[in-house]
């Protein structure tokens, strides 16, 4: 959660502008692994991680979704980091990971 509030600051920084953004940062489902509703990330891993992001906690507070991504095993999905223009209530930046 540490590194995410600090990539939030980062990227909000980079991206002073009034339009949405969306950032990828490594994000991605397999063809063959399916959506998991149960899972704070759905079913996707960290590209490049070594035996998957599935294998390790996800904290809760990190499986927020601007929209619940498509219910599939059949193909690679991405998902990225997406900011929204407006600053959320008490000043942070509005997020949530969007395929």
């Amino acid at each position: 959660e540490p590194e995410l509030r600090l990539l939030l600051g980062l990227l909000a920084e980079a991206a002073a502008r009034p339009a949405p953004s969306l950032f990828w940062v490594g994000l991605k489902r397999n063809a063959s692994a399916c959506t998991d509703a149960g899972q704070p990330l759905r079913g996707f891993s960290w590209e490049g991680s070594v035996g998957g992001a599935a294998s390790r906690e996800v904290p809760a507070a990190l499986g927020r979704w601007v929209k619940e991504p498509v219910r599939s095993c059949l193909t690679a999905r991405c998902a990225g980091l997406h900011l929204a223009a407006a600053a959320a209530p008490g000043g942070g930046a509005s997020w949530g990971w969007k395929e």
